[in-house]
């Protein structure tokens, strides 16, 4: 469900922000690839539509954490190149869109994953999210096949093949099967995996409520701002206001899966704190529980303000080592920041530990 508020509060103002150094991250690989590369939260060479999808395909693959953002992305780059066109992303056998599914195994996993009305192979958020669930049920079989091998081997060979011929061959079938077409294609989404390796999500230890959310929302590190979207569920596309939700005069929020600031903090939270949409609710339903900015810890929740608790229109989590997380503006995605260069350094307001 879309969350949709038109106050005059909002959810997280447009603002002239300085850009701060992204920091404590290593970068793993390279973007060769693809042409497109905007290293952050684990991936890299990914466009930034296919980010969020990726991440949530993952995500909901917690039987097998083997299914990683970066195994997703080399599988689309070598079945499509990101394509999501019909003339570029239509194969000879008929498979269709930028995870290439035949008629047949689209209607068994294909679903509305993106919420606009249609299942179909040549929306982003249907095939990616169809393309996790295949694979997440073929490592399964994988793992309790008994083969020998790499159970993403074998889920690979089972989505280009079928799992029928990975029975066959008890494993991925040899180079002699189909003129090596699936067995080229399995070597060579294993061996750029490293290529879509971006720098790795921010560790965090310990646990409890701040620790736990702070770790869920740096699961979303790299997607994208959305003026109004995002849902205790996850990204979602937004809307423009008339003021924000804008890029270059044109409405980006509409077209944009991901969050805005506090849509970000209720995800992290979200469900054992139930915090309001907007940050300014945010704040009042945590004021109580201030924090001065020495005893900060990581899951605290920073707020800036033009002036005064009405007029508070950013938000951010405390990562630890006096850096932030949190998501900017419209252009730019969920991201680490120094506290000291996230918003103004005059309209910080205050701390609270929810």
């Amino acid at each position: 469900m879309k969350w949709l508020i038109g106050i005059a509060l909002g959810v997280c103002a447009l603002m002239l922000a300085g850009v701060g150094l992204v920091v404590t991250v290593l970068i793993d690989g390279d973007a060769k690839a693809s042409e497109i590369s905007d290293g952050g939260g684990g991936l890299q060479g990914v466009p930034a539509e296919f980010r969020p999808w990726l991440f949530k395909a993952a995500e909901e693959c917690k039987a097998h954490p083997e299914l990683t953002p970066a195994l997703l992305a080399s599988q689309l780059w070598h079945e499509s190149k990101f394509k999501t066109t019909r003339d570029e992303a239509t194969s000879y056998a008929g498979a269709k869109g930028p995870a290439q599914f035949i008629d047949g195994t689209w209607a068994t996993w294909g679903r509305d994953a993106d919420g606009n009305g249609k299942n179909s192979p040549w929306d982003i958020g249907d095939a990616v999210m169809a393309q996790g669930h295949y694979m997440c049920s073929l490592l399964g079989d994988a793992k309790s096949s008994g083969y020998g091998g790499d159970p993403r081997a074998l889920a690979l060979a089972g989505y280009n093949a079928g799992w029928g011929r990975v029975q066959e061959y008890r494993g991925v079938p040899p180079r002699t099967f189909a003129g090596g077409e699936t067995y080229d294609y399995v070597q060579a989404i294993m061996a750029d995996i490293a290529k879509f390796k971006g720098p790795g999500l921010l560790e965090v230890s310990g646990h409890g409520a701040g620790a736990d959310a702070l770790r869920r929302a740096s699961a979303r590190m790299g997607t994208p701002y959305s003026w109004g979207g995002g849902t205790p569920s996850g990204p979602s596309t937004g809307f423009c206001d008339g003021v924000n939700g804008y890029l270059n005069g044109v409405c980006s929020a509409s077209n944009t899966v991901g969050f805005d600031c506090s849509s970000l903090v209720q995800y992290a939270y979200w469900p054992t704190t139930q915090l309001p949409r907007v940050a300014s609710a945010q704040y009042g339903a945590t004021s109580h529980r201030a924090v001065a900015r020495d005893e900060l810890k990581p899951g605290d929740l920073l707020f800036w303000s033009h002036g005064g608790s009405g007029s508070i229109y950013h938000v951010a989590i405390y990562a630890g080592d006096g850096n932030v997380l949190h998501a900017p503006r419209t252009g730019r995605v969920v991201e680490l920041q120094p506290l000291t260069s996230a918003m103004p350094s005059g309209d910080y307001f205050g701390a609270t530990r929810p």
